[in-house]
């Protein structure tokens, strides 16, 4: 490990991981260890990770565990705890005052969190704080099929908390379904909750448009709540697999300082600290940007904005390692992220889009944050080859080329 007064412990294996790993080994030349379920995923064979296997790796208990061996292992250092996933979250804020004191774990309250992250009282929220959202319907499990939505198909429907929905599991189980009728919303609830899943479900307003109409916001609150870093991306193409569905393939940060301005407002006033992440829409029936939630912690495409010039990983220890002020960033400069091959993106993103990202290709400001000339380890570089192409394969299924 190297002779910096920390060490980086991320908790998952996906993308978001590894985008964390390389930002902390990018500003600080450091090798991050983490904790995964299973031998596989991008992290596994890195050279800039030293990859954990650990079974029921999200249970808080687990967590508490793996966190203290970690500072056991390096006493005179401190251990900055990352989750990368809901679970992960709930479970690490759930030991808050449990750690030892070599242990930092940069996150908000469960009471604050648990708020946050279920859909309805997020909505509620942005009510009160005025921050636009699409129509929502919350349905209870006890209502069934006796009631009316007050705006007409098609829909979108998913479930209030997401973290107990994957813990019961069913044939055709989707993140988020969009239905056109309402005999297919009530079918979709009749099966969710046959599940076992007895929280709430959210039925929305279908907002029209393709991915390119959607928008990520990535911030950084330092330990104060004063909102550090802001940065949008405009997402070009998303996942559409049945578990993938929403999942960002290809993202260009652009600059909505008002957007920005409405959010930051929230956070601040909310006490938040810690990483956030807000999903939004572009509304083009009435020109607004529409909120479907928060996640806090970084997003899964987190390295659209280390890509960009800004490294999440230093943000977070220049606040809580050198303690150092920093001013309010709101970034402007455009910057491509891609985690799938160009061949995707010219057969599967709005063509109106492409020579701008042609364009930002050629001039250099782009990245993949899976293709690391850093991380030197040939079997993992082949597993991260064969996963490329594999993105080719599983777009052409999922969504059709363009004409």
């Amino acid at each position: 490990m190297s002779d910096m007064p920390f060490v980086p412990v991320l908790l998952g294996a996906d993308i978001n991981v590894y985008s964390m790993a390389r930002a902390f080994h990018e500003a600080y030349g450091i090798k991050t260890i983490a904790f995964g379920r299973y031998p596989s995923g991008p992290c596994y064979g890195s050279d800039i990770i030293d990859y954990r296997i650990s079974e029921n790796n999200s249970q808080a208990e687990m967590v508490l565990k793996n966190v203290s061996a970690v500072a056991s292992e390096f006493p005179h250092k401190r251990v900055i705890v990352l989750g990368c996933g809901d679970d992960y979250l709930t479970a690490i804020a759930a030991n808050i005052g449990r750690y030892p004191e070599n242990v930092i774990a940069p996150y908000i309250s469960l009471e604050l969190m648990t708020t946050l992250i279920h859909k309805a009282r997020f909505y509620e929220l942005c009510d009160k704080y005025g921050i636009d959202h699409p129509a929502t319907f919350v349905h209870r499990r006890e209502l069934g099929h006796d009631f009316t939505l007050p705006f007409a198909g098609p829909f979108a429907l998913k479930p209030a908390e997401s973290y107990t929905y994957w813990d019961h599991p069913f044939p055709g189980q989707k993140k988020a379904y969009i239905l056109h009728t309402r005999e297919e919303v009530d079918k979709a609830l009749d099966e969710i909750y046959a599940s076992g899943y007895a929280d709430e479900i959210i039925i929305q307003d279908y907002i029209p448009g393709d991915d390119s109409f959607m928008r990520v916001v990535t911030n950084y609150s330092d330990q104060d709540g004063k909102v550090r870093l802001m940065c949008l991306g405009h997402v070009l193409l998303e996942e559409h697999s049945r578990l993938g569905i929403g999942n960002h393939s290809v993202i260009i940060t652009e600059h909505e300082p008002e957007l920005c301005e409405k959010l930051r407002l929230f956070l601040e006033d909310i006490g938040y600290t810690g990483f956030s992440n807000f999903d939004v829409k572009f509304d083009q029936r009435d020109g607004k940007f529409k909120v479907f939630e928060i996640n806090c912690r970084q997003g899964r495409s987190n390295y659209y904005v280390t890509g960009a010039g800004y490294n999440l990983a230093k943000f977070l220890v220049e606040d809580l390692i050198y303690h150092k002020p920093q001013e309010l960033i709101v970034t402007k400069n455009q910057h491509l992220w891609q985690v799938v091959p160009m061949k995707v993106i010219t057969e599967h993103v709005n063509p109106r889009y492409l020579p701008q990202v042609k364009a930002l290709r050629k001039a250099g400001a782009w990245v993949n944050p899976l293709l690391y000339k850093e991380d030197k380890n040939l079997m993992h570089r082949l597993h991260i080859l064969w996963g490329q192409l594999r993105f080719i394969k599983g777009f052409r299924l999922t969504m059709p080329k363009n004409q």
